[in-house]
């Protein structure tokens, strides 16, 4: 009897794996689409001097033929905006992005009572664009010349308001190595696939990811712009959920090849912001009954324990079924980090990560909708 726990526990692990493996939809699977209508470009951008450069030029690069890129430089105190005011000079002197409308920044005006910066900077820029078409992107992006022209086209063919793509995250020091595949397999994991989610009419089931949406300005404006949104943490999945209480439809795909993102670089960085994303994103995925919202923060991170308990049992009392479960595991997180482009020598290491996750989780929960510190401001999360 004890030989069939490892036994069922693998058939359960390895069906996680497999559907995280052959995620669907992909934005491979569209044509790139060389012209259509004005693409708005937002960048927000708050003390981004490291990511910019980078950033605005590949977004530049797009093979897509009608593009402005909006930087809106929101109070930067590290050089961000004159970093944006040297590009876009430079492209203007060699005659503009190939055939593309260029590049501009908007100086971020004093942030009103009652706004995250994010969510300010955005509808700035989305008072300055000019676009049928409104792209959010985060400032740690890189995208390929066919993410814009590939996403156009998707957005057309399936007829939706809102797309939102998933990137390949960029993982170099050893603490992004070690935990941001878990984090990214715990969520995958929460929200399945993506076939269930896309076009639902569940409204907690509703996500997008903030480092790429793209929607139409009629449809950005039906919502109420990111002001509808403006003091939520996680605004991103806020939208999203907004479009659908506007009976709006939305559409997420896989485009690993076609954009990277690094979103931390430092064990600092991924605590303060998972705790951030987690403390008012996990409600959010629940059903809106004030007790189960009360509630989940405080045990979400229960499902780590798949992962840490096998180890410790063998460790501590040395149980056979224990020792083959933990081999099984570590089977598994080779699997995982090798679908994330991660070393595999760091799956020796999945007991360490999923306890971190499980400590971000249970230090979100324990927060709450405490002050919460983000870029240099105090915000109080709803």
């Amino acid at each position: 009897m004890m030989w069939a726990i490892p036994f069922a526990y693998a058939l359960f692990l390895l069906l996680l794996v497999y559907r995280y493996a052959t995620r669907r939809p992909r934005l491979s699977d569209y044509a790139p689409q060389a012209a259509g209508p004005l693409v708005s470009v937002i960048i927000p951008a708050r003390n981004e001097a490291v990511n910019i450069e980078e950033c605005v030029r590949s977004a530049a690069a797009t093979d897509y033929q009608a593009v402005e890129v909006i930087v809106v430089d929101d109070r930067s105190s590290d050089g961000t905006a004159e970093i944006v005011e040297r590009i876009a000079a430079a492209l203007e002197a060699r005659g503009g992005v190939r055939v593309g409308v260029g590049v501009r920044l908007v100086r971020g005006a004093e942030l009103p009572v009652g706004w995250f910066g994010k969510q300010w900077a955005m509808v700035q820029g989305y008072r300055a664009a000019r676009g049928e078409l409104l792209l959010f992107m985060d400032a740690d992006t890189r995208q390929h010349p066919e993410l814009i022209p590939r996403a156009v086209r998707a957005l057309e063919l399936e007829r939706v308001d809102l797309l939102s793509v998933l990137s390949h995250q960029e993982m170099i020091s050893f603490w992004e190595r070690l935990v941001q595949p878990h984090v990214f397999f715990a969520l995958a994991t929460r929200v399945g696939d993506l076939r269930r989610v896309n076009r639902t009419r569940v409204e907690w089931d509703a996500i997008a990811s903030g480092q790429f949406i793209l929607t139409t300005r009629a449809a950005y404006e039906t919502v109420g712009t990111h002001e509808s949104v403006r003091n939520i943490v996680v605004d991103d999945m806020a939208l999203a959920q907004t479009f659908i209480r506007h009976h709006l439809d939305i559409f997420l795909t896989h485009a690993e090849e076609f954009m990277s993102t690094r979103m931390y670089r430092n064990l600092a960085g991924i605590l303060e912001g998972w705790t951030k994303n987690f403390g008012t994103g996990i409600p959010l995925a629940f059903p809106p009954i004030p007790l189960v919202r009360r509630l989940a923060p405080y045990i979400m991170w229960l499902p780590a324990l798949v992962w840490i308990a096998p180890p410790v049992l063998w460790a501590l009392l040395g149980w056979a079924w224990a020792a083959w479960t933990t081999g099984i595991s570590l089977l598994i997180w080779v699997m995982v980090y090798r679908v994330a482009k991660a070393p595999v020598r760091y799956a020796l290491l999945y007991p360490v990560g999923a306890a971190t996750v499980a400590y971000i989780m249970i230090r979100s929960a324990l927060r709450g909708s405490r002050r919460i510190e983000w870029r240099g401001r105090s915000y109080r999360s709803v």
